[in-house]
């Protein structure tokens, strides 16, 4: 009985969360007795919502005849695979009991159902673009499936408003015995005050909006915004009490600087311009990690406009997918471009590590788990027409535009800004403590940033690999500015340390700290995944294929702040004294 009342909590709590699927009735319009669009969509375990069937690969009882929804391309890519229902609910038409069907399970069948039990599947319909779930069963002294469902319809004039699905009546599945059942429903209707341009607004987790929770993400925000600027204030202190020194004694008595010898930062003046080791592929790292900044910021912005709706992630993978192929110009143009500061001449390689430096883990791991998706029969699994649609998006309008973007690029006269001029002979770099390597400081630099947005993560991996919705766009605004600002500060700072350790070779340096908050994000990845309940080999190759795809995104990003600051502060500091 507790597991069944459990099921029942579960259930109610499922009203709260939705993605959108847009349906035949697009008025939303109706008089009493119309048909109202009404359609099976999935079933699958609770633990792991990437693991989805089509609701049909279970013995359900079937409608004559089955007939499957005509999908946009977001509701493909979302996973959505619907099919006409077998109830039968029309606009204010109550029904104390209604059969769906009889059946009789074969042993097989009783199988099927016993396994989709243990694994709690559940299931996922649609009513008037309003999404409902429902438990096929529950595991007691033995395993026993739902036979009947209630059906609870809010409604506003002539609108439906919401729905709640609650199943009972569980009937004993014996092992290895065929069973006889009777399938049935009951419709109920209630009419709400709520009108039809708020009906959404239920299906948004109530306890996000609650003052204590909100309270935690203003708090995180505000203990943000002081370290950020205790940060700058110890960048302002190291100006001041440091730099500003160094500088004016430099620049108004060269000739008694020239008779000591040269310590320090200033040193290196004609070596920190020294163009880094495989600058192709540094180029191509900056080009379309300038790309995905400027396709975060885009994404927010349209966030904040209210684009996006918590329950239709259809819209906002579809938006996704074009705004990263009208962005591939921007990557084009500033890696081609950067490159040719550099001195590159092969341009044409240049933008092929552009495209793929992204482009390229993300369609590997595409491929392979559409694939596991096929084999697998889940909804997820993209089809022939969807990969069509992509295949010409990427043809037509990415690759195009990547091209145009490297045109525009190699043909921008921009020359590389050094103040200094660099010798022929690069400088010998001093033995250093192995706290000033690579991997230290990547650590170091991580870390700050990561703090920052840690309080959002857990909601956004919900958002995304669980059930919850977010629609906090404003906050997460405000926590990804404070992330490139922190980002920017710290690698600014740690740039300045490892040149005044005569370390010139600062330029992949800075790029890695920066980018190192995306290893924090993917070791928290493993974190996230063995709290939550997601297991199995299906549910572990999505979560993590896609995550190292999403973590590889932000490294590029953040590396390419780190990198810009470094160099701005790189050449006020040189520009500010004479070099030769």
């Amino acid at each position: 009985m507790k597991g069944f009342v459990d099921i029942l909590a579960v259930t109610v709590i499922f009203t709260s969360i939705s993605s959108q699927v847009k349906s035949d009735a697009s008025k939303h319009i109706y008089q009493k007795g119309d048909p109202v669009p009404l359609y099976a969509n999935w079933a699958g375990p609770y633990g792991n919502p990437s693991e989805t069937y089509p609701y049909y690969s279970l013995p359900f009882c079937q409608p004559d005849p089955l007939k499957q929804k005509k999908q946009s391309i977001g509701e493909v890519l979302n996973g959505d695979h619907l099919a006409s229902s077998p109830y039968k609910i029309d606009f204010r038409m109550e029904h104390e009991l209604q059969v769906v069907c009889g059946k009789n399970l074969t042993r097989h069948e009783v199988s099927l159902f016993r396994t989709a039990i243990e694994q709690d599947y559940l299931w996922e319909m649609y009513y008037d673009d309003l999404p409902f779930w429902g438990f096929i069963g529950y595991v007691g002294p033995g395993y026993f499936i739902f036979t009947h469902t209630d059906f609870k319809i809010l409604y506003s004039g002539d609108h439906v408003i919401g729905i709640l699905a609650m199943n009972t009546h569980p009937a004993e599945l014996a092992d290895g015995k065929e069973v006889d059942l009777n399938f049935t429903y009951a419709i109920m209707w209630q009419e709400t005050n709520i009108t039809f341009d708020k009906r959404m607004d239920e299906y948004i987790d109530i306890s996000r909006h609650l003052p204590h929770n909100i309270k935690i993400h203003h708090v995180a925000i505000s203990n943000s915004l002081w370290t950020v600027l205790i940060l700058f204030g110890c960048l302002v202190v190291l100006y001041v009490r440091v730099l500003r020194k160094d500088i004016y004694e430099y620049a108004s008595d060269q000739e008694s600087a020239r008779d000591h010898e040269e310590t320090g930062w200033k040193i290196l003046h004609a070596d920190v311009f020294r163009y880094p080791k495989y600058k192709s592929l540094f180029a191509a790292a900056i080009g379309s990690g300038t790309q995905l900044l400027i396709l975060s910021m885009l994404i927010l912005v349209l966030g904040l406009t209210g684009l996006f709706h918590p329950y239709d992630r259809g819209v906002y993978k579809t938006a996704l997918i074009i705004s990263y192929a009208i962005t591939c110009g921007v990557a084009g143009f500033f890696a081609v471009s950067f490159y040719h500061q550099l001195e590159g001449t092969d341009w044409m390689r240049n933008v092929f590590l552009t495209g793929c430096i992204f482009g390229g883990p993300l369609f590997l791991s595409f491929c392979v788990l559409n694939a596991v998706a096929t084999i697998y029969g889940l909804t997820v699994a993209l089809p022939i027409g969807g990969i069509v649609v992509i295949f010409l998006l990427w043809m037509c309008l990415a690759l195009p535009l990547l091209l145009l973007g490297a045109f525009f690029g190699k043909v921008t006269d921009w020359h590389f800004q050094a103040p200094c001029h660099t010798s022929n002979c690069p400088r010998e770099i001093p033995a250093l403590h192995w706290y000033r390597g690579a991997l230290p400081q990547m650590a170091l630099a991580g870390f700050l940033p990561f703090v920052f947005i840690f309080i959002e993560l857990y909601d956004i991996f919900d958002a995304v690999w669980g059930y919850r919705v977010y629609n906090l766009y404003g906050i997460l605004c405000i926590v990804v500015v404070l992330v490139i600002i922190a980002t920017a500060f710290v690698s600014v700072g740690l740039t300045y340390f490892q040149l005044a350790a005569e370390d010139h070779q600062w330029w992949w340096r800075s790029f890695l700290c920066g980018g190192s908050t995306g290893l924090y994000i993917f070791g928290y990845c493993f974190y996230y995944y063995f709290k939550s309940q997601m297991r199995g080999f299906i549910q572990t190759s999505f979560f993590f294929g896609y995550m190292a795809c999403i973590c590889n995104g932000i490294f590029l990003m953040l590396g390419t702040v780190g990198f810009r600051a470094s160099l701005l502060f790189i050449r006020y500091i040189y520009g500010s004294i004479k070099c030769d």
